[in-house]
């Protein structure tokens, strides 16, 4: 199969495992949103940088050396597997002993249990960390699909089964537990690969000296993506840390859709052609358009209408976090273009640069949260906009360098789209404040929403944008 064919393949497979898994989580967090409490949501959210240093050790570092080496044998593959299971042995104790620590931390002694039976997920994930990294290395997206889908609806079913008998919090616990439990049992069925009783230290100091660096940034990133998390946990109340949760992961909810399905093919796709820099600029620029074209307005179009949303998706008793949501939709915006960029460092080998660039900016996160932490929750959020921002600048200096994509092209290229995206949520911001703010919310949002892809598209059209023009291709393909 060809490299185009290929890609083409990855991507229709890690959209449908993307959007298809997303649908799911979605579905199953509206019900469970329905039946818990903000503050139950709140809980989870306190240790969610425990559950992302667990998947990071899980996804990046050895594994991703795994990806982008050539000429692997079953040594390389055996000597990460058992890394792998050594280090979630060891990261999983370390957190059992200082559950108590960190629950004294946030006020909350019922999260000791809590955080002792959530993070077996780490142990349990990293049975089949090296079966997953195989399937992506071959590009077997179809495979992962089948795997993930099936394990997301029955931890889900697990969980809204709990809720509903009353189990609290504890539903969500046994829901994630039941979903990675499933899913590594079937990774280790569909990947037809065991690890053989082999430990290479020559192979392990080879992807080790490439991972470890790449894993450090990573664990930095889990940390000071969750900062604001712990922040709030610590000075605030649980109820907050739930509606900041839920605002952060439904904007979240297009952008990783979008993004990392395509992250997922574009990593292997990038190091296939790392050494051809003019070719590697062409695919980057135009999926990072691609990628701008459909998450910009879909961001801008929810925070305009985030009222009628939450009240229609998640009742009442969800309304004070429209504002938190309505801030973050502009982080959001530049997420896919931070993960991009990234992308092009390590695929060029060069995590030393990637581990640098990540203490810059969690530098900047320390300064901005000292600064804002006295003005309240929105003012901190405000400062999460403007690390981002700083996080542009910083992850476009080397791959700009690498690929001569520098920061400025990169604005160039996108910001027309934004300005657009912005100018049609203002009509539809129009509609709704001065025609729809009496109807019912799905009236609202379903004219919200129809006038605001009308205009976009509309003047898209009348300016012949590509990125259209590609996103009108790739449906006709569907169809036919």
């Amino acid at each position: 199969m060809s490299l185009r064919k290929q890609a083409t393949s990855g991507i229709a497979w890690t959209f449908a495992q993307q959007f298809g898994n997303q649908a799911i989580g979605f579905v199953v967090s509206l019900i469970l949103a329905r039946i818990l409490m903000p503050e139950e949501f709140g809980l989870i959210g306190m240790i969610a940088v425990f559950i992302a240093v667990g998947k990071t050790l899980l996804n990046a570092g050895l594994t991703q050396s795994l990806i982008r080496s050539d000429n692997l044998d079953e040594e390389d593959y055996s000597t990460v597997f058992y890394f792998n299971l050594a280090a979630s042995l060891f990261i999983y104790g370390v957190i059992y002993i200082s559950a108590p620590l960190i629950a004294d931390f946030y006020g909350q002694p019922i999260l000791i249990n809590i955080i002792r039976v959530f993070c077996l997920t780490f142990l349990i994930s990293a049975f089949s960390a090296v079966q997953g990294s195989r399937l992506t290395k071959k590009m077997d997206f179809k495979t992962l699909t089948i795997v993930s889908i099936p394990s997301n609806i029955i931890g889900g079913i697990i969980g809204i089964g709990m809720a509903y008998t009353g189990f609290g919090v504890w539903s969500l616990v046994w829901s994630s537990l039941a979903s990675a439990f499933i899913n590594s049992v079937q990774l280790w069925f569909y990947s037809k690969w065991s690890p053989g009783f082999v430990f290479n230290i020559k192979k392990f100091k080879d992807h080790f000296n490439f991972g470890y660096k790449l894993t450090l940034s990573e664990l930095l990133n889990s940390v000071f993506n969750n900062l604001f998390i712990i922040v709030i946990g610590r000075f605030f109340s649980a109820g907050q840390v739930g509606f900041y949760t839920r605002a952060q992961t439904l904007k979240q909810l297009p952008v990783t859709n979008i993004s990392n399905a395509l992250n997922k093919v574009t990593y292997p796709l990038f190091a296939s052609i790392q050494d051809d820099d003019v070719r590697l600029k062409r695919v980057y620029k135009q999926l990072m358009q691609m990628v701008i074209f459909v998450v910009a307005p879909v961001l801008v179009f929810m925070a305009v209408l985030a009222e009628p949303l939450f009240r229609f998706l998640f009742t009442e008793k969800w309304l004070p976090a429209v504002p938190y949501f309505q801030i973050l939709c502009a982080t959001g915006i530049l997420y896919p273009i931070h993960s991009y960029n990234l992308n092009i460092l390590n695929v060029k080998g060069r995590s030393d640069l990637f581990l640098k660039l990540e203490v810059v900016k969690k530098i900047i996160i320390i300064i901005t949260i000292a600064l804002t932490i006295n003005y309240g929750i929105i003012a901190l959020l405000y400062g999460q906009v403007f690390t981002s921002v700083m996080a542009f600048v910083v992850n476009t200096h080397y791959s700009g360098k690498f690929i001569n994509y520098s920061a400025l092209e990169q604005i160039y290229d996108v910001l027309p789209t934004v300005l657009v995206a912005i100018l049609a949520g203002a009509f539809v911001f129009i509609l709704d404040f001065y025609l729809l703010n009496h109807r019912m919310d799905l009236i609202r949002l379903i004219g919200g929403t129809f006038l605001g892809v009308i205009s976009y598209f509309g003047i898209a059209y009348l300016l012949g944008w590509n990125s259209l023009k590609e996103l009108i291709l790739i449906l006709k393909k569907k169809k036919s």
